[in-house]
């Protein structure tokens, strides 16, 4: 898919990857790019037009997909992370947060703009899922667990929308250094070259997207030896090591 002169939407623009994202975009050449956010952003290039978007909310949702017809590239990036176990965490509260960001947000997202992306002639839908939809890190239970139903989601709108040619891409990246993670000490990707490498998959029409050598690396290992992987995960479980 041809980048120049696109008209994307990016949610979870104001900050971070989103602002990664919506500068990559900008540089590849996009006509006109939706920058999305909670609260509306202040913005000084005519490029960028500010729309105010929660998308556990089903009325902004649908009031974003109406008011955005001419969207031909969807990036969901608005994501929720509470470094939460699954049974140590004191209720499941922190578990329903991040199932219903990640999972039940970006699903209603691609309900929504599914129809918009046909009319305009397929375009691509992009969601920004992680290295552990693969795998459960039990430091972060409830987050593994939300984006493995993501992946589910973002493999099963692919078939879906197929046919009316929309190109779904799914990103994978371990840490990125961004307020999201500040909490961890732990390598981090940078957020640029995240939404760099996305930007050239659409380019290209990739499916896929292993974003930092961190998320190679672990693909590697759990196509290699999965139960050596968990018994590391076991032995870092066991140490007592809490964020």
């Amino acid at each position: 898919m041809d980048i120049k002169d696109a008209i994307a939407l990016v949610t979870g623009a104001s900050r971070g990857l989103g602002k990664a994202y919506v500068q990559a975009l900008l540089d590849a050449g996009a006509q006109k790019i939706y920058v999305a956010a909670r609260k509306l952003m202040e913005v000084t290039d005519p490029r960028l037009q500010p729309i105010k978007l929660d998308i556990t909310d089903p009325q902004e949702v649908a009031r974003a997909a109406e008011e955005c017809q001419d969207v031909n590239i969807l990036i969901n990036n608005a994501g929720l992370m509470l470094s939460s176990p699954l049974l140590e965490a004191p209720s499941m509260e922190n578990a329903r947060k991040e199932m219903d960001t990640n999972y039940f947000g970006t699903l209603a997202m691609c309900r929504a703009f599914a129809p918009v992306l046909k009319r305009n002639g397929g375009g691509a839908l992009v969601n920004m899922l992680s290295v552990v939809s693969w795998y459960t890190f039990p430091l972060n239970g409830s987050y593994s667990a939300s984006k493995a139903a993501q992946w589910s989601l973002t493999n099963g709108i692919r078939v879906e929308l197929r046919q009316q040619g929309t190109l779904v891409v799914g990103v994978y990246a371990s840490y990125i250094d961004t307020d999201m993670a500040s909490h961890v000490d732990y390598k981090k990707t940078a957020p640029e070259e995240v939404a760099t490498r996305t930007i050239k998959a659409i380019a290209a029409g990739r499916e896929e997207v292993l974003a930092g050598t961190e998320s190679r690396a672990i693909r590697v290992a759990l196509n290699t030896d999965p139960q050596a992987y968990y018994q590391r995960l076991q032995r870092i479980w066991d140490s007592g090591e809490r964020w």
